[in-house]
């Protein structure tokens, strides 16, 4: 039940980045169970491509806390993180990952490879997938068919 409640929230960040005309990711960051920081995905307006929703709600997290280390902090995300946003989460020293919708193309916890598990890496981060999942994986596929619609009315 308390997963639900924050993915919806980090749903409500996703509509933020498909605002935006980017593509719908949304993410958040708790602490004692209260939301300390928020992001979605903004690398086409940015310019910028590490502007995913996990780098922006971690980078928000950071300078709340005063300290790159975030322990005791949970990431909520929409999508199966990559490879650089699983990177900059152990590096963060996470305590939990929570995702939505698997990511078979990109996907660094389990679709294409799970990092989390690589028992060389000196943190391990507990992973949480599929939570809203049904609900995570629509907003994408309206995204993209709004987004195929527009380019064969351009065509």
């Amino acid at each position: 039940m308390r997963d639900a409640i924050f993915m919806q929230q980090a749903i409500s960040q996703a509509h933020n980045a498909w605002a935006l005309g980017e593509v719908p990711v949304g993410a958040l960051v708790v602490k004692d169970g209260q939301v300390i920081a928020t992001g979605f995905n903004q690398p086409i307006g940015t310019h910028d491509p590490t502007a995913h929703a996990e780098i922006m709600a971690l980078r928000a997290a950071a300078e709340i806390l005063g300290n790159y280390r975030l322990p005791g902090c949970e990431l909520y995300v929409t999508l199966e993180p990559c490879a650089m946003c699983s990177g900059a989460m152990m590096h963060a020293r996470l305590a939990r990952v929570v995702y939505g919708a698997s990511d078979p193309k990109t996907g660094a916890c389990g679709s294409v490879l799970n990092l989390f598990e690589q028992e060389k890496l000196n943190h391990h981060t507990e992973l949480t997938g599929g939570v809203l999942a049904d609900a995570c994986g629509a907003l994408l596929k309206e995204f993209f068919a709004e987004r195929r619609l527009a380019q064969q009315k351009q065509a």
